[in-house]
């Protein structure tokens, strides 16, 4: 997410009408369901001695933008589970400043073959608001991204995150009108925990934790938008347990 996010080509999805968009979706759905079929129904892998491999999928908020790396929700979620197993190795940080759905399956799917990950978090959509992209597509592209996962790795070892609100930032009106903004984020994260429930997935709701920045400064990073170290570090206070009840801790 940033102002260079809104009019990015890679990020926005132009002209493309609904059904032609919808039907691109619907064949990535069906090569990453094809080329992940083979490990569809592996049992949960005991991952190596030195952690299951862990790759965070998103955008800005994945990647931490604005915060320096051992700040980012990923990193700090790794130390914080610590040395012994089970526990997670980060293999990589996909998250891209500004990527919508649409672009995690086209850029960030397709990386998980050289990957090969045992566990995964999820976190995107705000740039689907930012764009206006229907929330009708972003469902369809919601659906695509967990389903492709569930074709590689069994639902107990992928998570989601709630999209944080960030129209409570000081640079939040920047983006829009905050209301209608903050409605389409609310609206968003219903999706994104409606298809999770419904595929077994554990969804991890941050979305109240992101509203106390707009009385705590100190919970927004310095370029007055993204969240700061101290705010993923309450996230973590929800994140972990989800992760360690998973991992069998």
């Amino acid at each position: 997410m940033g102002a260079e996010s809104v009019t990015s080509p890679r990020g926005s999805q132009g002209p493309i009408s609904k059904v032609r968009y919808e039907l691109a979706i619907v064949a990535l759905a069906i090569a990453f369901g094809l080329a992940g079929c083979a490990v569809s129904e592996a049992p949960t892998p005991s991952g190596s001695p030195d952690g299951l491999r862990y790759v965070a999928l998103g955008d800005s908020y994945t990647i931490g933008t604005s915060v320096v790396a051992a700040a980012r929700f990923p990193d700090q979620l790794v130390a914080a589970l610590g040395p012994t197993a089970p526990t997670l190795r980060l293999v990589g940080n996909l998250g891209v400043n500004g990527y919508t759905s649409a672009d995690l399956v086209r850029e960030e799917l397709p990386a998980l073959a050289d990957l090969e990950p045992e566990f995964v978090t999820v976190l995107i959509g705000v740039n689907d608001v930012v764009q206006g992209v229907p929330i009708e597509t972003y469902e369809i592209t919601v659906a695509t991204i967990l389903d492709s996962l569930l074709a590689r790795l069994p639902a107990d070892r992928i998570v989601t995150v709630a999209i944080p609100d960030y129209t409570v930032t000081p640079a939040g009106a920047d983006y829009g009108d905050r209301t209608q903004q903050h409605d389409a984020i609310v609206a968003s994260n219903a999706v994104m925990e409606r298809l999770a429930g419904a595929r077994g997935i554990a969804y991890v709701d941050i979305f109240d934790l992101s509203l106390r920045a707009a009385e705590d400064r100190s919970l927004v990073a310095d370029d007055g938008l993204h969240p700061s170290g101290e705010q993923y570090a309450l996230w973590l206070d929800r994140l972990r347990p989800v992760v360690e009840q998973l991992l069998g801790r």
